[in-house]
């Protein structure tokens, strides 16, 4: 699997293995988990661990992810969850699946913050990027928040 080397390297970043050739990491300083794209096609995948975003459950021995991860601005556009250790597929969604769950992800974040979020905006699919590194993807993922 192709992990950023900071990330490997980084002492505060924790491994938690899906599969053999799967792991998800935890970066408690920022409040992130991060992965490689399960679908196989290497993008690098920040799930926020906050009150409207996402959540991780670690039992001991599995982690789960939850909800599901889409990446919909990805060329691969992959669903899925991660439960008890193991990636499940979840399907396609289509375009208006997508627009729900991004307007009922704003109105969960301003019921929460207590202030309007900003609406979502439809972004074309990026280019693949060169790889700069996981916490240089998840420094840029926080900033969007602050």
């Amino acid at each position: 699997m192709n992990q950023p080397s900071s990330v490997r390297e980084d002492p505060q970043s924790v491994p938690l293995v899906l599969t053999s050739d799967r792991v998800l990491y935890l970066a408690m300083e920022f409040g992130t988990a991060a992965h490689s794209c399960c679908c196989g096609c290497g993008t690098d995948v920040y799930t926020p661990l906050t009150p409207t975003d996402w959540s991780m459950t670690y039992d001991g021995e599995t982690v789960s992810l939850n909800p599901s991860v889409g990446n919909w601005h990805q060329k691969c556009r992959s669903h899925y969850v991660i439960r008890k250790g193991k990636v499940i597929e979840a399907g396609p969604w289509s375009d208006e699946q997508v627009a729900s769950e991004r307007e009922r992800d704003r109105a969960a974040k301003e019921r929460h913050y207590g202030k309007p979020a900003a609406k979502a905006v439809e972004r074309p699919t990026p280019e693949p990027a060169e790889s700069v590194g996981i916490w240089s993807g998840i420094k840029r993922l926080l900033s969007r928040w602050i």
